[in-house]
């Protein structure tokens, strides 16, 4: 069967339609036409942001891959059921079941499942009554045994090095030369997840490894090496898809590596035997290495070459420049990225096609107001101070990393947070948020706000209501376990969020509800409200008595709203004038 043929056209390739990156994919293709990157999503979303536990080294991942083809009809090869991971991860790696339950959990929530399934999943867990009923259902779920060590090998990235530490940065590689492009034009990708200079590296740097890690125990010496005759089996480099993809000269279309590997006219190049349906390792690792190249959906490319917006207005008296970069007009879905920069004294707001399931990053801004009220993929916060997060449904990871005085609002699938300062999170979450190293004065709140297309785009993403973890966070840093570092908003000091932005829809509370003690905190601030109404009804002030009590009170109003940096907040909400310029998106 032809490749061409072999994938549907939700993948169609979008070179085609981008002259400039079709430049750059001809540029680096080898003399058999194909082209190979690292994927994003599993660095972006996967790899959890903090040092990986000692037992995820390349020694033990080698005997849990021995391990579980030996336990193949417990539950353990092809498909690896909780239980049995629990188990591995439990009695073996001596990891705390939650440690070992989070890692099978995130690698879960990135694979293919509809919006349904995922909802499914929420209400059979919303109907537990106990731990033992909860642990009942997990023992229902099972992931791709292969993919699942890959996973695991490459929460690596994020591997302490102490030759980093002294020198500062890695030593350089023949595909690590150059430096990932900031919307600043100053390389500031210290964060590796979004860097994809970093995942090409590190894949590139331990290919050999990572193939080993799939090889079956007999293709092995006795110290876990391969050989010079060792072969790869398919089911392995179908499982290498999980990290690779490419495409070939004039295919206009992805696909996953298995699929080009398995191509008949790349057989000689890739070392596929058709009498034994193998790889030879040796040849299929010289032909992956000589075919990666950098990822024409990365977050360089984006940044480089993607389309350039203008979403924010500027407000008077800035001289900074909000900076937005996007591929989603071309990418394929799971491809697209919005990356925000320097949004100064600004208010950004958007619901669009363009930030439906993508990732975002927001870097680097100050005193804004931003809302992105659209279904998004993940998104990730970083060195922002001072600033106001409204997001829509978030269906992955979002997190925070290095932020001051920042308040988020979202629902989303899981909320990681590290080096944060004084950050204020109201979210609906079905996973415990994750505190990781170098956080203080982190609070937590109920999700407080809604528009009307939420309960729509919460649908799409296959996030529900129920379970909702956000009072129950996990500390996970080696340093300091202390349970100070958060605290739980008083329900004295809440109040709801409105959107003031008019959009159609059927949402018009905020879903789920709050929970008892922050709504009964509300229901007294509002008999309060009503108690001074009536007083003032009931004093019988003159006309002007009733204008000067107005002033009074307009005037304390307005000192409160420049107390508070309200004003600021009031003001950036008025629209730009008519001849500025807003570009479409």
């Amino acid at each position: 069967m032809a490749i061409y043929g072999l994938m549907s056209e939700a993948h169609s390739f979008w070179y085609a339609k981008k002259p400039f990156y079709a430049d750059v994919l001809k540029d680096n293709m080898d003399q058999s036409g194909v082209l190979l990157w690292v994927k994003a999503e599993p660095f972006i979303v996967g790899a959890l942001q903090v040092p990986p536990p000692s037992k995820f080294s390349l020694h033990y991942l080698r005997k849990i891959s021995t391990y579980v083809r030996i336990r193949a009809t417990e539950g353990a090869y092809p498909r690896l059921y909780w239980s049995t991971w629990r188990h591995i991860a439990c009695g073996k790696l001596q990891l705390a079941k939650d440690l070992a339950w989070l890692y099978f959990e995130i690698f879960d929530s990135l694979a293919v499942k509809t919006p349904e399934e995922r909802l499914e999943w929420s209400e059979i867990l919303s109907s537990c009554t106990s731990e033992d009923e909860v642990e009942k259902q997990r023992n229902q779920l099972s992931v791709d045994t292969l993919q699942f060590l890959l996973f695991l090998y490459i929460q690596q990235l994020n591997k302490v090095s102490l030759r980093t530490s002294l020198i500062g940065e890695e030593w350089p590689t023949p595909r690590n030369r150059s430096q990932s492009p900031d919307l600043t034009e100053k390389s500031s990708c210290h964060n590796k997840n979004w860097n994809d200079y970093s995942h090409q590296a590190f894949v590139y740097d331990h290919l050999s490894d990572l193939l080993e890690l799939l090889l079956d125990p007999e293709q092995l010496t006795t110290s876990s090496h391969s050989t010079n005759s060792s072969l790869v089996s398919r089911e392995a480099v179908v499982a290498l898809s999980f990290l690779i993809e490419g495409t070939v000269r004039r295919a206009r279309k992805i696909y996953p590596l298995h699929e080009l590997a398995l191509w008949q006219p790349l057989h000689t190049e890739s070392g596929f035997s058709k009498t034994s349906k193998t790889f030879s390792f040796c040849k299929l690792q010289s032909w992956l290495r000589a075919c990666l190249t950098g990822n024409p959906f990365g977050t360089s490319a984006c940044l480089k070459s993607g389309k350039k917006l203008a979403w924010a207005h500027q407000v008077e008296g800035t001289t900074k420049r909000a900076k937005i970069a996007c591929n989603t007009h071309v990418a394929p879905k799971m491809h697209r990225m919005v990356v925000m920069s320097q949004v100064y004294k600004q208010t950004l707001a958007k619901s669009s096609d363009t930030l439906v399931g993508a990732h975002v990053k927001i870097h680097r801004c100050n005193e804004s107001f931003i809302y992105l009220l659209s279904p998004l993929r993940s998104v990730t916060i970083e060195k922002c101070r001072n600033s106001t997060f409204i997001l829509g449904p978030v269906q992955t990871a979002l997190h925070l990393h290095s932020c001051d005085n920042v308040k988020v609002i979202a629902v989303c699938h899981r909320l990681s947070i590290s080096s944060t300062i004084g950050c204020i999170f109201h979210v609906l979450t079905p996973t415990r948020p994750l505190i990781l190293s170098g956080n203080h004065t982190v609070t937590f709140a109920p999700f407080h706000t809604h528009y009307p297309m939420l309960e729509d785009h919460m649908a799409r993403t296959g996030l529900a209501t129920v379970p909702n973890y956000w009072d129950n966070p996990m500390i996970l840093c080696r340093e300091n376990r202390d349970t100070s570092v958060f605290r739980l908003l008083p329900p004295c000091e809440f109040y709801v969020f409105i959107i003031p932005f008019e959009m159609e829809g059927d949402t018009t509370e905020i879903p789920g509800g709050l929970p008892s003690a922050y709504q009964k905190a509300l229901g007294q601030r509002e008999q309060k409200i009503q108690i001074w109404q009536k007083t003032v009804k009931e004093a019988r002030l003159t006309k002007d008595q009733r204008k000067q009590f107005q002033i009074l009170v307009e005037n304390k109003f307005y000192e409160w709203l420049i107390n508070t940096g309200h004003l600021q907040q009031l003001d950036s909400l008025v629209p730009p004038a008519a001849g500025s310029k807003q570009a479409a998106g």
